[in-house]
């Protein structure tokens, strides 16, 4: 199968159904043959590995070139970055509360909490389906133009 090296949707055909760019084009007069990878993720892939390293990976798929355009990967490396945020400041609080209430033991099951809501994201995801998390879930549809 054919990818197109603009977007790297698979391609079926002499255009991109995505992008509209032509596929399998000959290459220019005196030109020297190149070689394209196509290296693209399917979007529920992609998507799902938005959530695997939180602030990391959702920044990394924000910057390349194919997945920065795609506003399905774009969402969910937003939502996993504006999450990540969300449970680094509720475990910063929390442990504090906790703290103050003597409850050290309960600290562990926050870290498990946050463990067990990125595997679900993860899990979800990858089978294609969009979980928008509430308040974050908006402001990473805004902000990747859903």
């Amino acid at each position: 199968m054919a990818f197109c090296a603009t977007c790297g949707a698979p391609v079926e055909g002499q255009f991109c159904a995505k992008c509209g760019s032509r596929v399998g084009a000959p290459p220019a007069a005196g030109s020297a043959p190149t070689m394209q990878a196509s290296t693209a993720l399917a979007d529920n892939v992609a998507s799902a590995l938005c959530y695997v390293l939180g602030l990391i990976t959702g920044i990394i798929f924000l910057v390349l070139t194919p997945y920065n355009r795609n506003p399905v990967v774009r969402f969910h490396a937003f939502q996993s970055i504006f999450l990540n945020v969300a449970c680094i400041v509720a475990s910063f609080v929390l442990d504090r509360i906790l703290d103050v209430m003597h409850l050290w033991a309960l600290e562990p099951l926050i870290s498990l909490a946050i463990l067990a809501t990125f595997i679900f994201m993860i899990i979800m995801t990858y089978q294609g389906k969009k979980i928008v998390v509430p308040v974050i879930g908006p402001i990473a549809q805004q902000q990747a133009g859903n």
